[in-house]
């Protein structure tokens, strides 16, 4: 019996399948989206704006899924598109959808939508794309006015007592990035809110900030009861580089939460050093299909970033030893991490 074709997708049937509004949605049809030129928006938003607000949501969710997944799919014409969408899952996903876009252009636009957006959801996705701009700016790769219009529009969100508490989370985390002494002032008030989402936001901005001057707090937030906290705890612990938590972290490869672990993986592969090497590669062997892959990814970066296993030889033994008996001890330990 002679096997059927098997289905070779072009952007006119792509269109054709989206249009089927009763079928499931292929993951291989969305794929045949890619590299949109004019003329396929063209196509492309005539059929878009016939189809029910559902079948828009899911095929925009399932559209930055896949290139957060495959990074060769471009959908940034198609994703600009959806900005004007009216429903406001589908503008979230748009924003979303932009995330590698550094186009100075869409400054202004993701402004508007973090001021004015109807939806709490788009004017939190608004703030959190505007992040990357931010550390754009720190790299100089941002105008000058561009970059003054981000900043004061993030700072004026993270004071704002009318605005989503969402929202605010991830204009705190995305102000981070500015080095500018105010920061700080920003994350403490932060770090001093009664909401947990908000204490846990401010924790994130510590690591997102790269100033070590907040190693101490979140390296305590690791024992926190509250495992959103251990999870930005973690991630931070490896993006302020705080090699003086690599003890706590390998303890959190066995927490009762999947993220936590996930996030101790990853910390642990940014710190590198023997302890941590050998967690991973323990990690890595182990049967668990979810953190075994993760473990495997964090052992080839710290080996890329070490070029051959450089950081296993960046402290000498007496000095690891002492780092080892300093985490014993809470006062040396504190002292040293003031310093």
């Amino acid at each position: 019996m002679p096997r059927p074709k098997k289905l070779v997708w072009d952007f006119e049937t792509a269109l054709a399948h989206l249009r089927d509004a009763d079928g499931a949605l292929s993951s291989a049809a969305l794929g045949a989206l890619t590299g949109a030129t004019k003329q396929n928006l063209v196509a492309f938003a005539r059929t878009w704006s016939d189809l029910p607000a559902e079948r828009r949501r899911a095929a925009a969710q399932e559209m930055v899924e896949l290139a957060e997944r495959n990074f060769e799919l471009d959908y940034n014409l198609l994703f600009r598109h959806l900005l004007n969408d009216e429903d406001a899952r589908v503008r979230m996903h748009g924003i979303e959808g932009l995330w590698e876009d550094e186009d100075p252009t869409l400054v202004k636009p993701l402004i508007a939508f973090l001021r004015s957006d109807p939806a709490a959801p788009v004017r939190a996705a608004a703030a959190d794309a505007l992040g990357r701009f931010v550390l754009l700016a720190e790299y100089g790769r941002l105008p000058d006015a561009s970059a003054q219009l981000i900043r004061e529009a993030l700072l004026a969100t993270t004071r704002s007592t009318a605005e989503d508490l969402v929202v605010r989370c991830c204009a705190v985390e995305s102000l981070a990035y500015w080095s500018h002494e105010i920061v700080r002032d920003v994350i403490t008030a932060a770090y001093a809110d009664d909401a947990s989402e908000m204490r846990a936001s401010a924790v994130a901005a510590m690591g997102r900030s790269a100033d070590t001057y907040w190693r101490k707090i979140a390296a305590a937030e690791l024992d926190s009861p509250d495992a959103q906290m251990r999870f930005e705890a973690a991630r931070t612990a490896g993006e302020l580089e705080n090699r003086q938590v690599t003890r706590r972290l390998i303890e959190l490869l066995d927490d009762s939460d999947r993220q936590v672990q996930g996030a101790a993986i990853t910390a642990l592969g940014q710190l590198g050093g023997k302890q941590a090497k050998e967690a991973l590669m323990l990690a890595a062997q182990s049967d668990d299909e979810a953190l075994a892959p993760l473990a495997e990814e964090a052992l080839q970066e710290l080996d890329f970033i070490s070029n051959s296993e450089l950081l296993l030889l960046d402290v000498d033994p007496a000095a690891e030893a002492e780092a080892d008996a300093a985490l014993d001890d809470d006062e040396d330990w504190e002292e040293e991490s003031d310093a």
